[in-house]
C-alpha cells in the first residue's frame, strides 16, 4: 500500500461509524480491537493497536509514531490529548545507542487519562492498574538533549497501581511514582521514588505526607469515581 492510498484510508477511517470503523482498522491496519472497544473520533495511527474489553478512546486525540499502545480493560483516554513517540523503526541517527527501546503506551486496567495532555513516548510510559492522570495540561516526556553527551536521550516512565497524578504536572523520563501514591498538582516529578502510600509534591516533587492505607481510592474495585 503507498503512501497516499495508506494516508486517504486513515482519513476515510476517521471519520466512518465506529462498526465499519473498527472491522477496517482490523483489516488494513491489523489492530487488535475487542468488540466492546471504541474509538471516537480521533487520529490513533500506532504501529500496533490493542484495546481489551470495554476500554475506550474518546474524540480529538491524536496518536502518532508509536510502535505500540496496549488498552487493559476498562481503560480510557478521554479527549483532546496529544500522544506522540519516536518509533524503532524510523531510520534516523537519534537513539540508535538505545537499542532496548520501546515507543510504546501501555495502559493498565481500569486507568483513565483525563483531557488536554502532553504524552511523550519515545520511551514507554507504562501506567498501572486503577490509576487517573487527572486534571489538564500535564506532560509526561520521555526524551530530553543530553548536554553532556550532545546527543538526544530517553528513559522510560512508570506509574504503579492506584495513583492519583494532579493536574498540570510534568513527569520526566526516568521517574516511578509508587503504587497507592498521589502526584500533586503543578509538581515536577524528576526521580524513581520507592515509598507506596505517600503523598508527593513539589518541584522537584519530594515525599510530603503519608497517606492512609484505607483510603476508598486505594481499595476500589472499578475505576469509575462517583
Amino acid at each position: 500500500m503507498n503512501n497516499y492510498i495508506h494516508l486517504v484510508l486513515k482519513l476515510f477511517c476517521v471519520i466512518l461509524p465506529w462498526s465499519l470503523r473498527r472491522r477496517l482498522l482490523i483489516l488494513f491496519f491489523g489492530y487488535e480491537l475487542d468488540k466492546s472497544a471504541r474509538i471516537g473520533f480521533s487520529w490513533i495511527y500506532p504501529s500496533k493497536l490493542i484495546m481489551k474489553s470495554n476500554s475506550r478512546i474518546g474524540s480529538l486525540n491524536v496518536a502518532v509514531h508509536l510502535d505500540v499502545i496496549e488498552m487493559n480493560e476498562f481503560a480510557t483516554i478521554a479527549r483532546s490529548n496529544w500522544i506522540t513517540g519516536f518509533s524503532t523503526k524510523t531510520i534516523s541517527k537519534h537513539f540508535v545507542h538505545q537499542l532496548n527501546r520501546s515507543s510504546s503506551l501501555i495502559i493498565g486496567a481500569h486507568s483513565a487519562i483525563t483531557k488536554h495532555h502532553h504524552i511523550d513516548c519515545t520511551s514507554s510510559i507504562t501506567i498501572g492498574k486503577f490509576v487517573t492522570i487527572a486534571g489538564y495540561n500535564s506532560q509526561l516526556l520521555t526524551h530530553s538533549i543530553d548536554i553532556f553527551e550532545n546527543k538526544q536521550d530517553s528513559h522510560p516512565i512508570l506509574i504503579g497501581d492506584y495513583c492519583f497524578v494532579g493536574t498540570d504536572v510534568v513527569i520526566l523520563g526516568g521517574s516511578i511514582l509508587p503504587s497507592y501514591s498521589v502526584l500533586g498538582a503543578k509538581a515536577l516529578l524528576n526521580k524513581d521514588f520507592k515509598e507506596e502510600y505517600t503523598l508527593y509534591g513539589g518541584v522537584p516533587a519530594k515525599a510530603i505526607s503519608v497517606l492512609p492505607r484505607q483510603a476508598k481510592y486505594f481499595v476500589r474495585k472499578t475505576g469509575f469515581v462517583h
